[in-house]
């Protein structure tokens, strides 16, 4: 199975300048909240909203960042072989190969295996196997 093109797993990087903006301003709030803790006036009001505002900008840039990692590892796309199945039009005999290039339903196809007439391309189709739910116990 083929992997995701690695252009497709990576972060956009609007999003990780959206986050470091973020930070870079939540910890600025943070440095003015305790510089105003810290100063002879000490405005504990305006302090404690300095020191929320920065406590929620960081928190909310962690879980961007989780968030946008999160939905990384789930575009990883498998692929799924596609297959063919061919036909006898005489004995009704058939045979399933993988998809070739050119290959398209009620193309005449090689020569059957039983009864040696032509084979007409039946069927295309993605095989899919069911992956099992995984269960989990709480």
């Amino acid at each position: 199975m083929q992997e995701a093109s690695p252009d497709r797993t990576r972060v956009s990087p609007y999003i990780w300048l959206l986050v470091i903006i973020t930070v870079a301003v939540s910890l600025i709030l943070l440095l003015l909240a305790l510089q105003e803790i810290t100063s002879d006036t000490k405005d504990e009001t305006l302090a404690t909203y300095l020191l929320l505002a920065g406590a929620v900008l960081l928190g909310s840039a962690a879980y961007a960042m989780i968030q946008t990692r999160k939905r990384v590892f789930r575009a990883k796309i498998e692929s799924h072989p596609i297959m063919t199945t061919i036909e006898c039009k005489k004995c009704g005999f058939k045979s399933t190969r993988e998809f070739q290039r050119g290959d398209y339903i009620f193309k005449e196809s090689e020569k059957c295996q039983k009864c040696g007439n032509p084979t007409i391309i039946a069927a295309i189709y993605r095989e899919v196997k069911e992956k099992e739910k995984e269960r989990f116990t709480s």
